[in-house]
């Protein structure tokens, strides 16, 4: 078995389900701290800030980790931004405190006139007004950013509509392709191994679901680990023209080298 230097992890499905804990997750990262390798939980998610996640593991998910350990679209989006963006930094936001936090501290300025971006993530209290207003920006000449794909986010009441879902809604009513920021997009990948300094032969990107955190390891030429205990199940990925590079019905399976 290969000897990781770091492992990349999903949180929704993979971490916990919601507030549902998956405690072999648990377990998992505990292994992995005890044989000292890099930990950052690279999460689609975008509605809470890093502090709030870690806070979140610790407290009802039995997993000692800090802000430093989480990696966000959120986050992604900032720094992609950021990097982008010079003196352009008028942004609307159809998101929530997290995503809106991290461009607040890469100096963007939220507003719905004429702003440079429209940035798109999950928003659990959307309403037709906001996607209305994203959809009239754009089509009037914003930057168009979607947080991530995922169709759903799995949690204890079951497969919930993702970010992914209103970015589509809004894709299709301005007829534009968003540039998209989180896994499967091998972006986010990359300002990750950038974070912990270790490059894509190092590091194993560990998620539940196939059409973002394996295909991003795969979009981005890292080695993969498949649990079965969020979104993909075993008769989906078996049709996969590429599969990943490791499959577990249980994170509990996995030996750390």
């Amino acid at each position: 078995m290969k000897d990781y230097r770091g492992y990349f992890i999903d949180l929704d499905g993979t971490t916990y389900k919601g507030k549902e804990r998956i405690p072999a997750a648990a377990r998992f990262i505990k292994r992995l701290q005890e044989a000292k390798k890099e930990v950052l939980f690279v999460t689609n998610n975008s509605t809470r800030t890093p502090e709030f996640v870690a806070n979140n593991l610790r407290e009802n998910h039995q997993i000692n980790v800090t802000a430093a350990n989480v990696y966000t679209t959120a986050l992604a989006t900032a720094d992609y931004l950021d990097h982008v963006a010079g003196d352009r930094r008028r942004v609307y936001v159809v998101g929530e405190s997290g995503l809106k936090t991290a461009l607040h501290e890469r100096r963007f300025v939220e507003t719905d006139q004429q702003p440079d971006y429209v940035v798109v993530g999950l928003d659990t209290a959307v309403t037709y007004a906001k996607l209305e207003t994203a959809v009239l920006l754009i089509r009037a000449g914003a930057t168009f950013i979607g947080t991530n794909a995922d169709s759903n986010l799995p949690n204890e009441r079951g497969m919930t509509p993702g970010a992914g879902s209103l970015v589509k809604l809004v894709e299709y009513a301005t007829q534009q392709k968003p540039i998209m920021i989180g896994k499967p997009e091998s972006l986010i990948m990359k300002m990750a191994l950038a974070r912990v300094h270790l490059n894509k032969e190092e590091v194993m990107m560990v998620g539940d679901n196939y059409r973002t955190d394996i295909q991003a390891a795969i979009n981005t030429g890292m080695d993969s680990l498949l649990v079965y205990t969020g979104l993909s199940t075993p008769a989906q990925v078996a049709k996969m023209p590429i599969q990943p590079t490791h499959t577990v019905q249980s994170l509990d399976e996995w030996q750390v080298n």
